[in-house]
């Protein structure tokens, strides 16, 4: 009997110290992934059963959103904890360190190392990969470095000689390309797979000494979008791919909504159809989201052979949307949902399994929530909101509503109901998500919603500032007293042609 007490002891002491002990964090970023997710419901043809398989173990956020429908701007914001509107930094340019003022903020996983993580990151996690690999020479030599370990940046991996489709319009950028490669079926040619492969690694030898905070960024679906046939063997060749789509979509919308995407390497709609690359472009995007799929899982099965995933926080988050046809164009750089709208799932200790919670949400909450959840300690300077307890229950309300940004004084505010949209020049948007989920019906001028419009310009930031020094590609200013707007140096005004 005292055998058996002495046992029972001990397994309560053992339990209780493997509660103690801090949290891992595998952090997980997918670019340019909109909600075309299985259990989002995005695509009804998405397959990616590793995540559906994350999101019931945990909690799924059905309306996260970028802060920014740009790579560099949105995660130098989850990053630092600050909106676009705050650091001015909106274009591909430049690089956060660059900017005095934000030269020595604590990042996300810096904060983590401050606090005894042992910190290593592959793939894409801020614009530049990891991180620059050399400092600026102002950057004192005492600066920490973005993470300790770092690997291989991953990206497109293995292409083809020449583009597998025709020249496309505006500059026939490199990137726009996507079809079946490589020919051979080999998966292991692709940035992808490998940032997965390190990643799995890093899991295998993880410290048993500290706790980590590892990250991995995939390059896909992001353009060019190449997939090995047999992603593109899960769906169908035909147009039943298309997502839906309305003919006189952008005709009740402001001009200045052609204004953030004026002249950009995505092909329009109209030279997908010319060109019979429209089905083609939807295939290869759908067979790249599957495919990053099977490298998450690989990741979560090396989580579970190490016995690390009791212990070990997930999160997966898409840095912004993409538009496949919707709106007239493909891309991003658009303040619809298509454009905003991200997959963001926490899974692990201190989270509820099999919750779906539709409240808005800020990829900007990502770095409260991870504070709390290891229970590190907290910080006062970051504008995002602890998702803590929608993941307890996710029932629990939100006090506020998303906020996107695209370069100064174009703003969405994402309430659970409704989309509005306020362009520099003041004209406006207005979308009722639940009976109109396509944003087809602009209702801004509806003189029976201007209650819902007033409660959604009360959330407009009151920090808009101009874009930081340096800022370049994909930058957008207005000048109201000439109603003039200059998109990358280049001036536009109100009788300009629209480039198709």
């Amino acid at each position: 009997m005292l055998r058996v007490v002495f046992f029972l002891i001990g397994m309560v002491l053992a339990v209780t110290a493997r509660a103690a002990e801090p949290p891992n964090v595998l952090f997980i970023a997918i670019d340019d992934q909109n909600d075309w997710i299985g259990h989002l419901g995005g695509h009804p043809l998405a397959k990616t059963p590793h995540l559906d398989a994350l999101a019931a173990r945990g909690t799924s956020f059905t309306n996260a959103h970028c802060q920014a429908p740009l790579c560099n701007p949105s995660r130098t914001s989850l990053m630092l904890g600050l909106r676009p509107t705050t650091t001015g930094i909106y274009g591909l340019a430049p690089w956060f360190r660059t900017i005095p003022q934000w030269a020595d903020r604590v990042s996300l996983p810096q904060h983590f190392a401050q606090h005894g993580y042992l910190t290593a990151a592959t793939g894409k996690i801020y614009h530049g990969g990891t991180g620059p690999r050399r400092r600026p020479k102002a950057a004192a030599d005492s600066r920490p470095p973005e993470f300790e370990i770092t690997g291989t940046f991953g990206g497109v991996g293995s292409r083809p000689p020449k583009k597998l489709t025709p020249p496309a319009p505006m500059g026939n950028h490199p990137a726009m390309d996507w079809g079946v490669w490589p020919p051979d079926n080999d998966d292991t040619k692709k940035g992808d797979y490998q940032v997965a492969s390190w990643t799995v690694e890093q899991i295998r030898n993880a410290p048993k000494d500290r706790p980590f905070f590892l990250a991995a960024g995939f390059f896909l679906p992001h353009v060019p979008c190449y997939a090995t046939q047999q992603w593109f063997d899960l769906y169908p060749g035909d147009d039943s791919v298309l997502p839906p789509f309305l003919a006189d979509d952008r005709d009740d919308t402001p001009r200045f909504s052609w204004y953030l995407h004026w002249s950009l390497p995505e092909p329009r709609l109209r030279w997908l159809r010319e060109n019979k690359q429209w089905q083609n472009l939807v295939r290869s995007y759908l067979a790249c989201t599957s495919f990053v799929d099977a490298q998450i899982g690989r990741l979560l099965n090396a989580l579970e052979e190490a016995g690390l995933a009791d212990n070990t926080i997930v999160v997966v988050w898409g840095d912004h949307g993409w538009h496949l046809g919707e709106k007239a164009i493909t891309g991003k750089n658009t303040l619809w949902d298509r454009g905003t709208k991200v997959p963001l799932i926490f899974a692990g200790p201190g989270v509820t399994a099999g919750q779906q919670c539709s409240q808005p949400a800020e990829l900007l909450d990502i770095y409260p929530t991870l504070i709390d959840l290891a229970g590190l300690p907290a910080r006062v300077d970051l504008e995002g909101s602890s998702l803590v307890p929608q993941l307890t229950n996710a029932a629990a309300p939100r006090a506020r509503p998303a906020l996107t940004s695209h370069n100064q004084g174009n703003h969405a505010v994402r309430s659970e109901r409704w989309r509005y949209i306020q362009y520099a020049d003041g004209t406006e948007e207005l979308y009722d998500m639940e009976a109109d989920p396509h944003e087809w019906q602009n209702l801004a001028g509806d003189p029976g919603q201007a209650a819902v419009l007033a409660a959604h310009r009360r959330w407009l930031p009151t920090i808009d500032r101009p874009p930081a020094p340096g800022s370049a590609h994909r930058v957008l200013t207005y000048d109201p007293a000439t109603d003039e707007a200059i998109w990358e140096g280049t001036t536009v005004r109100r009788a300009d042609t629209i480039p198709q």
